[in-house]
């Protein structure tokens, strides 16, 4: 991607709409607006506009034109936007012409927000949080990716990395410059509480996983003999038929999930085979596949018809036994929640039931970390502050303790892009009257 050239692209959704949004980004904007337009707006202020082909002068359509000159813009370049109706033909004129301008060229899949990392208006961490904005699909996850597009966990790691950057300017003059006079004789004792605290502030983040269990759901699987109500129950929850639901054991084979959003928190369902032994390779195989589904998920629903055989639950993190058919019998003394499906008889329990479980599990989106590359940074830098500190507690070569110290600010600074080591040398020379 060069970024010495001039993009464009749409930036509302496809299809026939009232307005259709056309985002220009690069040294070409004013150009292409002063071209198309007749004349520019003032900077931020909405104007209307008639776009012409700039050969013909034909008319292409009356727009809303906005002018952003950088740096103050979401890409930090000049920036400028179109918002033409939103009729097919007309995006297809529009964006013709825009291609047929020299050093202009239709962007790439996150150029945009390529460009504003590239350029300093956003870091890597909220470069994912508007990302999973984009994504959320329940409000708890709306919640956490807007606070990670605000900068929460960027400001905490990059003032994470600032202490540990200190913290390694102190080994480096301890370790250099131990016979100035400026250098204070207690200085290792102030390094080691400095990596005390960071060491206990990361593994506190790292303790909480509810951030990264919320951007992927909260998995139930539904489990049970053949026909127990499996399929009837996943189409309840998802309230469409999404399932075949037939009286004929063994018509489930295959993994089927539906996503919800239960109390704001999402949910996915999964129902599964019914389990039991069978001589049918394809239905085995199904059985296996819901095994290996209820060991992994955060929460198996073993149901149970109110005749049938008894079988043995999967193994699971945790399971609810629900009596299914309530309709047909009630009295289950041996199952902690009784529903009918197909009535509608206990389901608010039992979604109330399911919400308690998925906020328990996920939180309200308050979680730090929110991916697992965040996590394996923090670990890597856990480990290094770790090591550093031992070091320094056992009288260990400071130059070690010091490799330790930038290992850590190099692992933390990668969870916004920012992995510039000779940051150290700035606050090396400002803090000590060094070179006199």
């Amino acid at each position: 991607m060069r970024s010495d050239d001039t993009i464009f692209a749409t930036a509302s959704g496809h299809g026939r709409a009232a307005v259709c949004i056309v985002r220009i980004s690069g040294p070409q904007s004013w150009t292409i607006l002063n071209t198309l337009g007749g004349s520019v707006p003032e900077p931020r202020r909405a104007a209307v506009r008639i776009l012409r082909e700039p050969g013909s002068g034909e008319p292409l359509d009356q727009a809303l034109i906005l002018w952003m000159p950088g740096p103050r813009s979401f890409t930090g370049e000049d920036q400028a936007e179109l918002h033409i109706h939103g009729g097919l033909a007309t995006r297809a004129a529009v964006l013709k012409v825009l291609g047929t301008i020299p050093d202009c060229r239709p962007a790439e899949a996150g150029e945009f927000t390529r460009r504003a990392f590239l350029n300093g208006r956003m870091d890597l961490s909220q470069v994912e949080g508007l990302a999973d904005v984009i994504d959320a699909e329940t409000e708890a996850q709306r919640r956490q990716a807007m606070l990670q597009l605000e900068g929460r966990l960027g400001d905490t790691a990059e003032r994470w990395r600032e202490e540990i950057l200190q913290a390694l300017a102190l080994l480096e003059a301890s370790l250099d410059f131990s016979d100035e006079g400026d250098v204070p004789e207690d200085l290792e004792a102030d390094i080691l509480q400095r990596l005390d605290r960071l060491h206990v502030e990361i593994g506190r983040a790292l303790a909480n996983r509810s951030g990264e269990r919320l951007r992927e759901g909260f998995t139930v699987v539904l489990a049970g003999p053949p026909n127990a109500g499996k399929s009837t129950l996943l189409n309840a929850l998802a309230r469409r038929d999404v399932a075949i639901v037939s009286p004929i054991a063994g018509t489930t084979r295959d993994v089927i999930e539906v996503h919800c959003d239960l109390g704001g928190l999402p949910v996915v369902v999964v129902d599964t085979a019914g389990l039991r032994e069978s001589g049918d390779l394809i239905e085995q195989e199904g059985v296996s596949r819901a095994r290996a589904r209820a060991q992994d998920a955060d929460l198996v629903l073993w149901l149970v018809p109110p005749e049938g055989e008894e079988t043995d639950p999967p193994a699971a993190r945790r399971l609810l036994r629900v009596g299914t058919k309530a309709d047909v019998s009630r009295d289950r003394d041996d199952c902690d929640l009784v529903i009918s499906a197909s009535t509608g008889e206990g389901l608010a329990d039992l979604i109330t039931a399911l919400e308690h479980e998925a906020e328990t599990a996920l939180g309200q989106g308050d979680a730090l970390l929110t991916r697992e590359r965040h996590r394996r940074a923090l670990e890597r830098a856990h480990h290094s502050l770790a090591a550093g500190r031992a070091l320094l507690e056992t009288g260990g070569p400071i130059e070690l303790a010091a490799e330790e110290a930038r290992l850590a600010s190099r692992a933390v600074g990668e969870i916004t892009g920012r992995v510039d080591v000779e940051d150290v040398l700035d606050r090396l020379f400002s803090s000590f009257c060094i070179g006199k």
